[in-house]
């Protein structure tokens, strides 16, 4: 992949071989589906979907698709995530397993619920 940001996520996902590709279009995909309002972004240089600010973030790497759906996100799925490595804020999904699109969409489904019933704030 290049140093650059990418402009867009077609211009992400395109910087990856076709079987990462896919992967990252299932995500993409799954992610639209869950929080259809979401509008597309690039932050901190990888695909995000923001509603009411930040929704979830996610990028591929060597072995894995890193998902970052907030504290929040991971901490009311833990039992189900077990399985897979994380940290504070994100899952990493083995890119040799299949990725466990219903879970995603559950997560995204949580953060949309949360970020819309986040106190509207004016600053």
């Amino acid at each position: 992949m290049t140093a650059e940001t990418p402009k867009s996520i077609d211009d992400y996902i395109a910087r990856f071989p076709a079987d990462v590709q896919a992967i990252l279009e299932q995500v993409r995909k799954t992610i639209q589906v869950a929080a259809p309002e979401a509008e597309e972004a690039i932050s901190y240089a990888m695909p995000t979907f923001k509603l009411h600010g930040n929704l979830v973030h996610f990028a591929a790497y060597k072995n894995h698709i890193g998902f970052y759906p907030a504290p929040r996100g991971l901490e009311e799925f833990k039992d189900e995530l077990s399985g897979y490595k994380g940290a504070k804020g994100s899952v990493q999904f083995p890119i040799n397993q299949p990725m466990p699109l219903d879970l995603i969409a559950r997560i995204v489904a949580f953060r949309v619920k949360e970020n819309l019933e986040k106190p509207k704030v004016k600053r």
